[in-house]
């Protein structure tokens, strides 16, 4: 049997944060304002944020961008450094993440 080679498409991330007690709210709040500022950004395709069911206080985000340098460039944006900031101080932690080579699927290609 032939070995297929799936090339990645899109550059991904996954971002899981905890939030202090009692700021989970803040954070999610700060997280879709982030959510709206790119939307206009150059190569995103998604930014989602979602709550852990299990626990109240986690806060997960699922990116998916054009290229990893569209997401690096994003970074830079002084709305979005002014985002972080904000974040930072809510955040019990490190934040946790994962780079991800997305090769397909609905809402990839």
């Amino acid at each position: 049997m032939e070995k297929t080679t799936i090339s990645a498409t899109k550059y991904g991330m996954t971002g899981k944060f905890r939030a202090k007690p009692g700021e989970a709210e803040k954070l999610a709040a700060i997280l879709l304002e982030a959510s709206r500022q790119v939307s206009v950004v150059k190569g995103i395709r998604l930014y989602a944020v979602g709550r852990d069911p299990k626990d109240e206080n986690v806060i997960h985000v699922m990116e998916i961008w054009d290229s990893k340098e569209d997401h690096d460039q994003s970074l830079t944006l002084p709305e979005t450094r002014a985002l972080i900031s904000q974040a930072m101080p809510l955040i019990d932690g490190k934040p946790e993440g994962v780079a991800l080579e997305m090769v397909g699927g609905l809402g990839v290609d």
